[in-house]
């Protein structure tokens, strides 16, 4: 786990927190890998219901560091850069959990990218939400065209990655790329208390309901039916019927239950 990433557990609710504030939590390649470490060992509790993401100081996430991936040639950028944020935050967007990511601060680039894997987004008011990457004449390159279109429509993404126009909190509520506004300071207490809301109710439901939303999004389509699909046929008396018969090489009798 890197320095800068925090992974802690409260109960059954797990805190994500980016704690690189001198650097406005810009993502390094360290910080890159410890996000999809952290999104494992989520996965990896029985006990967790909910999971919330934050970052220290003034900023939620400036986005990937300048310094991690300006001098990168083009074919590891694409290689290993582009790939390994891909992969982290993925496995935070198809948590089994809920994520709820609280907007302490900015979120810009990779760092709204980042926002968009969440389940619910409390940001406080004074924030601004951009994708500013054209501006280094570059694209943005963890989902910022395709997550980003498919949870807040492609007309606020257009404005944001082709103009780089900067939305407010309360611009980002009515567009749609946050689902609250709070006070500042307000932000990460907001998503502690909709977690811990979150882990009151029925976990298997809960989890259910996040992986069939995801399907109808095409966050993640296979998994999910492939894993109901699993779970369904292991309930049954044929399934145990079937492993009996493997085991004692007999033909299976089975029932239809």
């Amino acid at each position: 786990m890197s320095s800068f990433i925090s992974l802690t557990f409260d109960g059954p609710i797990a805190r994500i927190a980016l704690t690189r504030p001198d650097k406005l939590n810009a993502l390094d390649r360290a910080m890159i890998d410890a996000l999809s470490d952290a999104a494992r060992a989520i996965d990896g509790s029985r006990e967790a219901r909910a999971a919330v993401l934050y970052g220290e100081g003034k900023a939620f996430c400036a986005g990937g560091d300048i310094a991690a991936w300006g001098g990168l040639p083009a074919l590891e950028m694409w290689r290993d850069w582009t790939r390994a944020g891909h992969r982290a935050f993925e496995a935070l967007a198809r948590l089994r959990v809920p994520l709820i990511v609280a907007l302490t601060g900015h979120a810009f680039g990779g760092g709204l990218e980042l926002a968009a894997v969440g389940d619910i987004r409390i940001a406080e008011t004074g924030i601004k939400l951009g994708l500013p990457e054209s501006g280094l004449g570059m694209a943005p390159g963890w989902s910022g065209t395709q997550r980003l279109v498919r949870r807040f429509g492609a007309a606020s993404v257009r404005r944001m990655a082709l103009t780089g126009r900067m939305f407010t909190a309360d611009e980002g509520l009515a567009l749609g790329l946050v689902d609250e506004v709070t006070e500042v300071g307000g932000a990460l207490a907001r998503a502690d208390a909709l977690a811990a809301d979150v882990a009151k109710r029925g976990p298997v439901a809960v989890q259910i309901v996040k992986a069939m939303i995801n399907a109808a999004e095409g966050e993640d389509r296979d998994a999910p039916i492939e894993g109901l699909a699993g779970a369904l046929t292991a309930m049954t008396e044929d399934l145990a019927e079937g492993v009996d018969a493997f085991r004692n090489k007999r033909a299976p009798n089975f029932v239809g239950r």
